[in-house]
């Protein structure tokens, strides 16, 4: 499994329904393409694949899972900039179907989460189940990185999913989030709270990374200093949109 600082025990892939839909296959490991495809086949047919963004940990794994069962992958509208977390190439993604808000997917109301990637999509059931990607982790803060990302695209997508009341919480990585109300406002208040502090940094004349990512991110471990530090840059970003972020600030070249 691809387990890390980032991807926690490894990328979730969920299979859902009666035909199953397949939500994130999961990274390019054959062995784990494998699984996938043992699993679908020891139940009913497969309806489709789903991703709920195009990043490798969760879409790496199409074009091994597609061509196995045959079946169409369905994804968000097309970014309008590269992931920088990257992605697979179009080739092995095939000719996607896209999907947009309100369309219905089998089981799914399709709903448009972009902050984390900009063609994130959340999938929601009537039973107030939320298949929610990267937009919320069982356990720790998603990275938002600049460019495909967006933080304030992410804290609107966080209070639109607050707003559905989900029964539950599927998450992209980590364990299922029992009370999603609770941890979506924990979400909210995380990245309210960090934006703050990185204020009243440049309030203090800090403006140079180093000396903000000391001061704001400084419960960050040292193997997330580089999220960290991306994460940054999009919360820069978001200051610089609203018109409040003042001159001088080093800003990360991409």
């Amino acid at each position: 499994m691809n387990t890390g600082p980032m991807t926690l025990s490894g990328t979730n892939t969920y299979l859902v329904g009666e035909p199953v839909w397949i939500v994130d296959p999961g990274p390019p490991d054959p062995e784990q393409a494998r699984r996938v495809v043992t699993a679908v086949c020891a139940g009913d047919d497969a309806a489709g694949i789903v991703l709920t963004h195009r990043h490798f940990d969760h879409a790496g794994a199409v074009a091994l899972v597609r061509d196995e069962l045959g079946v169409d992958v369905f994804a968000g509208r097309e970014p309008e900039t590269a992931n920088r977390l990257g992605e697979p190439d179009a080739e092995d993604l095939g000719d996607l179907r896209i999907v947009r808000e309100g369309d219905r997917l089998g089981p799914f109301l399709v709903i448009e989460t972009p902050g984390h990637a900009a063609d994130h999509i959340a999938l929601f059931t009537e039973e107030r189940e939320l298949f929610c990607g990267d937009t919320v982790l069982g356990e720790g803060s998603v990275f938002i990185p600049p460019g495909g990302g967006s933080l304030g695209r992410y804290l609107d997508s966080l209070r639109r999913l607050r707003d559905l009341d989900a029964r539950v919480l599927y998450p992209g990585h980590g364990p299922v989030v029992e009370d999603p109300r609770a941890k979506l406002d924990e979400y909210i208040a995380h990245r309210l709270e960090r934006e703050r502090r990185l204020i009243e940094a440049l309030d203090d004349g800090l403006r140079e990374r180093d000396a903000l990512l000391d001061r704001v991110w400084a419960d960050a471990p040292p193997q997330l200093r580089g999220p960290a530090a991306m994460t940054l840059e999009s919360h820069l970003d978001k200051l610089d949109h609203e018109g409040r972020l003042p001159e001088g600030v080093e800003r990360l070249k991409l």
